[in-house]
């Protein structure tokens, strides 16, 4: 089986990578106009969830991470840049114990 098949088929079947997130944030032009783009990338390279927003505070990365939750359940660990936004976030959501911050 290829890759592509086996991302289908565990798509299909509800079965979505929960070991670890590497979740981040890029500046990006859109339009001429700067915005942040939040990215949620599971241990195997594959991009989740993304948003675009034109801030960059505790209430977008909030929106963002529901609905990466709700969409691919909760992860094992989730590996972070130091944004305090994400230390804000994750208490609420109730996954604060598994942040780990990378470089």
């Amino acid at each position: 089986m290829f890759a592509a098949e086996v991302r289908k088929w565990r798509r299909r079947k509800g079965q979505y990578s929960l070991w670890r997130w590497h979740v981040d944030e890029v500046f990006v032009r859109i339009n001429g106009e700067q915005h942040h783009l939040w990215r949620a990338v599971d241990h195997e390279g594959q991009v989740m969830e993304v948003y675009a927003s034109k801030t960059r505070n505790r209430k977008v990365a909030l929106k963002f991470l529901r609905r990466a939750l709700k969409r691919y359940g909760r992860p094992d660990e989730v590996v972070t840049d130091r944004l305090r936004s994400y230390g804000a976030t994750f208490k609420p959501l109730g996954i604060k114990n598994k942040q780990r911050c990378g470089q």
